[in-house]
């Protein structure tokens, strides 16, 4: 009987224990709730203690989380229609303030920092032109193209000098939405503008007069080539004509010097013996006669 006694004792001792007692581990941080209430926030790591079957603990995540806004079409000061994509991060620095503002949903959290953080992104956006939101300092910027002989260029393009730029526009995003959050118990780390686009209908004239350009470039390379073609046809022509005429005069020097010395030849025939000489040349014209007057008779 006193052993039973005693097994249920250390029972009812063991569960009054792990009720009275949790752990918090390095990521996670955490509300005493009493009747439904919060009583007190837990943020260090560690054994904590609690009221047995009196208090419960709601844990939540220590960690930075993250926040993505859907791409919204917005329009800048200078009446320019664009896609805007933000990306933030917050963490719960206040759990017990968490917790009663958004009942530690984070769902409901997601939803307030929207409102926050698409909120000040949309009033920025609306008092700032496009160029500030696309440069960031007032660097020169340096553009290569192709001039009409072909040869690369490289120019400094002249734009607008910007007063705050893409960082301080985040930086001044952050700290409205910042101050919004701090309420629920959320503090806001880091606001990005991670996508600036224009909507389909300024994105599709962009291509077309990027597409433009691109033909004039193509156009000038053709011409050039075609200019380019036609110089070496022609120095090939001049030159085939320089050889062939090299060739054509070679030729006829070839055959006088061969006229001259068959002339010489039938000098020095005919100052050796005339007589003979003459005799041949009558026999070479009989030949010649006779030939012909036979393909004249008889016809082949």
């Amino acid at each position: 009987m006193k052993r039973s006694i005693l097994i249920i004792i250390i029972v009812a001792a063991g569960i009054v224990a792990s009720s009275s007692t949790f752990v918090l581990n390095q990521t996670q941080q955490a509300v005493i709730v009493q009747f439904g209430k919060p009583v007190r926030s837990i943020t260090e790591p560690g054994l904590h203690f609690k009221t047995p079957f009196v208090q419960n603990v709601r844990v939540f995540d220590n960690r930075i989380l993250e926040w993505d806004g859907r791409p919204r079409s917005l329009t800048t000061l200078d009446k320019v229609s664009i896609y805007i994509d933000a990306t933030a991060r917050w963490k719960i620095v206040n759990p017990l303030l968490y917790l009663q503002s958004v009942e530690g949903n984070e769902l409901i959290a997601q939803a307030r920092l929207d409102n926050f953080i698409e909120g000040a992104v949309k009033d920025f956006i609306a008092d700032n032109t496009l160029i500030e939101l696309v440069r960031s300092s007032n660097r020169e910027i340096v553009t290569t193209g192709i001039d009409e002989q072909g040869v690369e260029v490289r120019s400094i393009k002249e734009t607008p000098n910007i007063d705050k730029g893409r960082n301080t526009l985040a930086g001044l995003i952050l700290a409205r939405a910042k101050n919004d959050a701090a309420p629920l118990g959320i503090e806001l780390v880091d606001v990005r503008i991670k996508g600036v686009n224009y909507v389909e209908s300024v994105r599709q004239k962009v291509y077309e007069r990027m597409r433009a350009e691109r033909m004039q470039i193509a156009a000038r390379f053709r011409s050039l080539g075609e200019g380019e073609k036609s110089r070496i046809l022609g120095d090939m022509e001049f030159e085939l004509k320089t050889i062939i005429s090299g060739a054509d005069r070679k030729a006829l020097e070839i055959m006088g010097k061969a006229d001259a010395k068959a002339t010489a030849i039938y000098a020095a025939a005919y100052n050796r013996d005339p007589e003979f000489y003459s005799f041949t040349k009558t026999l070479d014209t009989y030949k010649i006669t006779l030939d012909n007057f036979l393909q004249f008779i008889v016809p082949e």
